[in-house]
């Protein structure tokens, strides 16, 4: 059977450039890249090029990357580190829409003391940038709101969070992971200090990320050990991945293309399954994510009818997977708990192509027919 992937937000097929880098460097890139030996500086000036790559795709220095494990960590690096760099009365600015790598270590912080303000976000999945502006407190130590939604694709206004913010001298923190590779990302033009990414997004490996931190941005350190990455993050580098992620950041990012064919599905899924609507449509989304809900139709139930039909698509955050609550992004935004567990999120990949979105709104129009047919039936 063939088979095809719709499912690029939870993580990307590896790119054959990033795995020939890779498998150069576990080869014969073997040296620790802290030594001083020819070995090791050959690692460090693998190292250092993945760092001015990754740095190159930002607009950040590349002394102001840090290399992270993936994601989650780059978050936790940020928010903890941030709000645990001083102590008394503290409080954070974040949304209700976040990625659980940032709700996570909110629920952390309030678990130390620190108060948390939660954003609300309309029916379109923006935060408003005035909301930010009336609940800063003199105590505020940190505003942190991702630059695009993992579930939506919906783009926050990141530039107008920063100046408010930076206004009552408030550093910015943004989770990046979901919008890097897949629309123009300068940390300059958006004013802020802490920029989460991760490479298996971009076709990079798992399990290497990066945290931009603007030069003079302190943090309190989440591990101690050696001095790696410039007292940032204790511990020998994973000099291979680094350099695939390297790699992976040089790489074309999406274009109109992907824009269009993710139109195509929707337009087509709207037109040919009645009682269907796009979550989010009308605030500016990455070119690559839609969406959709099918009113009486088990979200779970359609990624498992798809997945027999040669189709990965998912219900929302592979981080959330198996979760029994509906999705806190869908209900943030007005969705009743029902309509949120019938959405499906489609997320769409350079190797899609026009032929994979029409198979694919058949399947979809197939799986909906049936499984609205048995449920009226049961």
């Amino acid at each position: 059977m063939q088979r095809y992937y719709f499912d690029h937000n939870a993580t990307t097929p590896i790119a054959p450039e990033v795995l020939e880098a890779m498998t150069s460097c576990l080869g014969q890139v073997y040296g620790n890249a802290s030594s001083i030996h020819y070995f090791g500086q050959a690692a460090k000036q693998r190292l250092e090029a993945a760092r001015r790559q990754v740095a190159a795709l930002t607009g950040a220095k590349p002394g102001e990357i840090v290399f992270t494990a993936g994601g989650t960590e780059s978050d936790n690096m940020a928010v903890l580190g941030v709000a645990r760099r001083t102590t008394g009365e503290r409080h954070v600015i974040t949304s209700a829409i976040e990625h659980p790598a940032v709700m996570s270590a909110c629920a952390q912080l309030e678990r130390e003391g620190v108060a948390v303000t939660r954003l609300r976000v309309g029916s379109d999945g923006v935060v408003d940038p005035d909301d930010v502006r009336r609940t800063l407190r003199p105590e505020t130590v940190l505003v942190s709101v991702m630059h695009a939604n993992n579930e939506l694709g919906t783009i926050q206004p990141i530039v107008e969070i920063a100046q408010i913010a930076h206004e009552a001298g408030v550093p910015v923190h943004t989770d990046g992971v979901q919008s890097l590779g897949k629309i123009p990302i300068d940390v300059n033009a958006l004013g802020v200090d802490l920029y989460s990414m991760s490479a298996h997004k971009i076709f990079g490996p798992k399990g290497v990320g990066a945290l931009y931190v603007r030069k003079g941005t302190a943090l309190a350190p989440l591990t101690f050990g050696g001095h790696h990455e410039r007292d940032r993050r204790p511990g020998t580098e994973n000099v291979p991945a680094a350099a695939g992620f390297g790699i992976a950041a040089m790489l074309p990012a999406h274009n109109s293309e992907t824009a269009g064919l993710r139109d195509r599905l929707e337009r087509a899924i709207l037109d040919r399954i009645p009682d269907t609507g796009v979550n989010g449509a009308r605030a500016a989304r990455t070119p690559n994510t839609t969406n959709i809900y099918f009113d009486g139709v088990d979200g779970e139930a359609m990624v498992i009818a798809l997945d027999l039909r040669g189709f990965a698509v998912s219900t929302g955050s592979a981080c959330s997977s198996g979760a029994i609550t509906p999705s806190h992004v869908l209900t943030a935004i007005g969705l009743s708990a029902e309509r949120a567990r019938s959405s499906l999120r489609f997320s769409l990949g350079q190797s899609n192509t026009a032929e994979q979105i029409d198979a694919l709104v058949e399947a979809v129009a197939a799986s909906v027919a049936h499984l609205r047919r048995i449920s009226v039936h049961a």
